[in-house]
């Protein structure tokens, strides 16, 4: 069965409600697990780059922008005991070491590596040595770049699956190149799913599982209006719900691959194949 993730990330906009919503939104979808990022901003960020101006409802600077959208321990333990209550799975993607140590605390099932720390060989190995199933996310990257990558799980014999993914947020349409499933799985021997960061809708994530993806992972969001970078490429609630629907249909009609007589073809063939 296909691994349904909702991507909240950053959508919350830094408030607890919010993400409470979000959860609520995935379980009613019927999605096997909700996903954060964590981030030490002052670490994954250069002091040039949040000290630059940046107007956001936290403030005019690039620093109160990524604080004001980053949870904490106090945020994280509600979002844990939200999750065990609400029966769904809940794990993040860490930027940095001091994070993916942070993340440890909460003893999660799966990691996720974001397309943009696939080079970030320090935090990979911080990630590869917990052993753990993680996800791996392969936008903006070479086929070289996913290899090194890949490498270092393979080093720690940790559990991986990668993720054919496009960076840019909303994704093109005529950038989706879901062809890429087959050319990882080709490449690297292993289960391959689809992260997904369209405006389109959810044909895509759709096709994508047609085409062999074993985990789908979509941003999702109550409203996409609100402020945030992300919000435009994220389904919101009735969006999400068709797609799990829509994903859970598919392992139905494609079926097994045996050719066979249908019990219900019986009565059919008698008739039609009788006719003189």
């Amino acid at each position: 069965m296909v691994f349904v993730t909702a991507e909240i990330g950053i959508n919350h906009n830094g408030n607890i409600d919010i993400a409470k919503q979000l959860i609520d939104v995935a379980v009613n979808a019927g999605c096997d697990a909700v996903k954060f990022q964590k981030r030490t901003i002052e670490k994954v960020y250069s002091k040039e780059a949040l000290d630059s101006p940046r107007e956001s409802p936290w403030g005019k600077t690039t620093r109160e922008q990524k604080m004001g959208l980053e949870f904490g321990e106090k945020e994280y333990d509600v979002i844990d005991e939200y999750c065990k209550n609400k029966e769904i799975e809940w794990y993040a993607s860490s930027w940095d070491t001091e994070s993916q140590e942070f993340l440890r605390k909460y003893n999660l099932k799966h990691n996720k590596v974001a397309s943009a720390i696939l080079t970030n060989i320090e935090v990979l190995e911080k990630i590869a040595e917990e052993k753990k199933e993680t996800f791996i996310s392969t936008g903006m990257s070479t086929l070289e770049e996913i290899r090194n990558a890949v490498n270092v799980f393979k080093k720690y014999n940790c559990p991986f699956e990668l993720q054919h993914s496009n960076s840019s947020y909303p994704m093109k349409i005529e950038e989706s190149n879901l062809k890429c499933i087959e050319t990882l799985k080709r490449e690297f021997d292993c289960k391959v799913g689809y992260s997904g960061h369209e405006s389109l809708g959810y044909l895509i994530c759709v096709t994508a599982v047609v085409l062999g993806a074993t985990s789908i992972e979509r941003h999702i969001t109550l409203d996409r209006s609100m402020y945030g970078s992300d919000q435009s490429a994220s389904l919101e609630p009735q969006g999400l719900e068709r797609l799990v629907r829509d994903i859970r249909r598919i392992d139905t009609v494609l079926g097994d691959g045996v050719k066979k007589v249908w019990p219900s073809e019986i009565p059919v063939m008698k008739k039609l194949r009788n006719l003189d």
